[in-house]
């Protein structure tokens, strides 16, 4: 369990506590909000909006309020509600579409020490070169690759998302359904991940690393 534990310690620098920028925290809990909200469109429809369920819903409440309502009314409202939710969920998506090309952009801008990549390739050397800090620089490594990971699969499901958002625009695109089958299983993917983040965080906060959730906040204070 320990792949999955981050750690508060900066690995170039093991004694000091390792900084966020600003951008960084803000990109993160922003990221944090449009994902969540993302998924609980999709929790909404497939639960209390769901199809069958609305219709049969509305059908009801109607009669009893006294109006004659067929099988194909009800399901037009039962629809339209969806598709209201299904709205929300696309204006989720553009915004997590922006959010990947600001974490994009980020990394040109970042100082040398907090770029992603440099901190994946510092953490590699350190591991095959300093025997003194190999634990710390192995486990570094994992965890920047398994977030490495979730970056590519919301890289997907901005780029997947926003294809299925533009298909009735362009027809070469409605042709090609797997777009929705790789952004449905992309998104039991992230969700895999923020279980297993959000149980790293917990154990990290148990262990050696307490306070990593306020150093996403205060930037990594002392």
């Amino acid at each position: 369990m320990t792949v999955i534990e981050p750690k508060r310690r900066d690995i170039q620098h093991p004694q000091q506590i390792k900084k966020n920028s600003a951008s960084l925290r803000l990109w993160h809990w922003l990221n944090a909000i449009v994902i969540t909200g993302s998924l609980l469109t999709v929790l909404l429809n497939s639960t209390i909006l769901d199809m069958r369920n609305t219709t049969t819903l509305v059908k009801d409440q109607l009669q009893q309020a006294g109006a004659t309502v067929a099988d194909k009314q009800a399901r037009s409202v039962a629809h339209e509600l969806s598709d209201k939710v299904w709205a929300l969920h696309t204006y989720f998506g553009y915004a997590l579409a922006a959010l990947v090309l600001f974490r994009l952009l980020m990394e040109f801008f970042q100082v040398a020490d907090q770029k992603f990549i440099g901190k994946i390739k510092s953490a590699y050397v350190k591991y095959q070169i300093i025997k003194k800090d190999r634990e710390l620089a192995q486990h570094e490594f994992w965890v920047k690759t398994l977030y490495a990971v979730f970056y590519l699969m919301i890289l997907i499901m901005a780029v997947t998302g926003l294809c299925l958002a533009f298909e009735d625009d362009v027809p070469a695109l409605k042709a090609i359904p797997a777009f929705r089958q790789i952004h449905g299983f992309t998104m039991y993917l992230i969700l895999s991940f923020i279980v297993i983040h959000l149980a790293g965080v917990f154990l990290a906060e148990r262990k050696d690393s307490r306070g990593i959730v306020s150093d996403m906040i205060n930037g990594g204070k002392e």
